[in-house]
């Protein structure tokens, strides 16, 4: 019986020898997408990459791999010296193939001994009816091993047949098709669904177990499920002639269940049949999914969530504004921050120019009294300079009393930018938009002189387009007026986005120049230090203020 794995990287029986770590890896079904992302990490960090294959050296699990690989790895192929043919070892078939299982266990073992790291490859799960649980009995004893699993080929051949294999207290039986056929069949005959593996050359003996049973009328036949080369049919009209080994044959759940119906926004006992049906029908269309009791049709209550982006990619976005981008049935929002959104056929969108907030807020306000639940993107927080104040607003008109409005917060653009350069909001600031399209300058004006004498961070949004080229000159030189031309200013464009560069220059050396509408201005105060850390400039407030 096999020792655990265990945790450090030495060998089991010599404790005192550094080793490598072996993983059984498995890759899935086919699809690389479905390749877990640990799977993905270890094949892509791995020292040597180990897989089988007959004696034609193409390997399955090395093809599903592949996209994960880096390219200058160890691979060791392990070749069967026999797969379905007669061999001549004095110990028959069985005696051949435990001896290539001791060779490969041989070749990983020295990689291991010297501390590189091995990954045998795996299409589906390792130890589901794979190669890889021979080389694991072998070495999982003497090495740090683990086992990272993989969608097997059944789970795969029902998601893609789109049946349930067991419901409530069915039973699944899995079967390899080179059981006696006799024996097929009286299991097959008293279990509520299976899965029958190892077709090819078995299929015809499959074939007539099922007919014995009584269930070839139920069997459905799967090949190469999740890959291009995929095909799905009832298992009685198959041609035994075209059956490749990666083949099986499923019993799905016997339960006959009509499908639920699906219920409407205004919480229906069953939605309507003939809506339903359109719905479906009309999947590829601009107004997929509305008749599921999403959209105006359904006669719901929808509602309007304002979204923030956060300042960058996805990994700056929460969860719940994930959630309610996925939920929503219109998407929202200026041109360029919703293309941000990973487009999904069953949702509408509605790009517009970045100057008709009240426009766009109607028109989400309008969709939404319809019955739609409606997304309004905004990048950063919404609450800030942004989208939810203009909603807000024109949600005050009687005509969308009733219709509900929601804010979903996001990561703002002065945090991310406050981050990257360290710490320069740690006391207390103040955020400004330097654009005087919807409020006069010489407030502006006013409200930066007023933070410059309270001693206040700026957090300047705006601060340039191409009409306003004017406004960073005239801000620094009131800043100057209160502030040491000393004062770190950090430059922080596109954080986040794909140009993302940051900058760390001094209030007097500021070039207006050097600044555009996709940046954001950091000003510290009287007590903002920029230092030097390992090779770059790390700005920060302290918290403490000198009194």
């Amino acid at each position: 019986m096999n020792e655990p794995p265990h945790p450090d990287h030495t060998r089991t029986d010599h404790p005192e020898t550094p080793v490598g770590r072996l993983w059984g890896v498995g890759l899935g079904p086919g699809d690389p997408e479905l390749v877990t992302v640990k799977a993905a990490r270890l094949v892509r960090e791995a020292d040597v990459i180990a897989y089988h294959s007959a004696r034609h050296g193409r390997s399955v699990a090395r093809a599903i791999a592949v996209p994960y690989l880096r390219g200058d790895q160890v691979e060791e192929a392990l070749i069967y010296p026999v797969t379905t043919e007669t061999t001549d070892h004095p110990g028959g078939y069985q005696g051949a193939i435990d001896d290539f299982y001791a060779t490969c266990a041989e070749r990983l073992a020295v990689h291991l001994d010297a501390g590189r790291d091995v990954v045998v490859l795996c299409e589906g799960d390792p130890l589901f009816y794979g190669s890889y649980m021979h080389i694991h009995k072998r070495l999982a004893h003497c090495y740090p091993t683990e086992v990272v699993p993989g969608v097997t080929s059944v789970s795969a051949a029902s998601a893609v047949l789109g049946r349930p294999l067991v419901e409530r207290e069915e039973t699944l039986t899995i079967l390899p098709g080179t059981l006696p056929t006799e024996t097929l069949a009286a299991r097959l005959a008293t279990t509520d669904s299976a899965a029958v593996l190892k077709l090819g050359r078995t299929f015809t003996s499959v074939r007539e177990a099922l007919a014995r049973s009584g269930r070839l009328d139920e069997a459905w036949y799967v090949e190469r499920a999740t890959t291009d080369r995929q095909r799905v049919a009832p298992l009685a009209g198959v041609d035994p002639g075209e059956v490749p080994y990666f083949s099986l044959a499923i019993l799905p759940s016997r339960a006959d269940t009509p499908p639920l119906p699906l219920r409407t926004n205004a919480d229906t006992p069953e939605a309507n049949a003939d809506g339903l049906k359109a719905g479906r029908a009309s999947a590829d269309g601009p107004e997929a999914g509305w008749a599921n009791g999403h959209g105006p049709e359904a006669g719901g209550r929808g509602e309007v969530v304002v979204v923030g982006l956060g300042p960058g990619g996805r990994h700056w976005l929460t969860p719940e504004a994930q959630d309610a981008l996925a939920t929503a049935d219109e998407l929202i929002g200026y041109g360029p921050y919703l293309d941000r959104v990973p487009p999904n056929p069953r949702q509408r969108r509605h790009p517009t120019d970045n100057r008709v907030e009240a426009e766009r807020a109607a028109h989400a306000l309008e969709l939404a009294s319809g019955g739609a639940r409606v997304a309004v993107v905004s990048s950063g927080d919404p609450g800030v300079f942004a989208m939810a104040s203009a909603v807000l607003e024109v949600a005050c008109e009687p005509r969308f009393a009733e219709v509900p409005v929601r804010v979903v917060p996001g990561l703002t653009a002065a945090q991310a930018v406050a981050a990257r350069a360290g710490a320069p909001l740690g006391h207390d600031y103040c955020v400004l938009s330097l654009s005087d399209r919807l409020k006069p300058w010489d407030v502006i004006a006013a409200r930066v002189t007023a933070a410059a004498r309270a001693d206040l961070v700026l957090a300047i949004y705006n601060p340039a387009s191409r009409s306003r080229t004017w406004q960073v000159a005239a801000a620094r030189d009131l800043l100057l007026e209160h502030r040491d031309p000393e004062t770190p200013v950090v430059i922080g464009r596109d954080v986040g986005g794909p140009e993302e560069s940051l900058r760390v220059t001094t209030l007097a050396k500021l070039d207006p120049a050097d600044v555009d509408m996709r940046c954001l201005l950091v000003i510290g105060s009287s007590t903002t230090r920029a230092t030097e850390r390992a090779g770059r400039t790390a700005v920060f407030t302290p918290r403490r203020y000198p009194a």
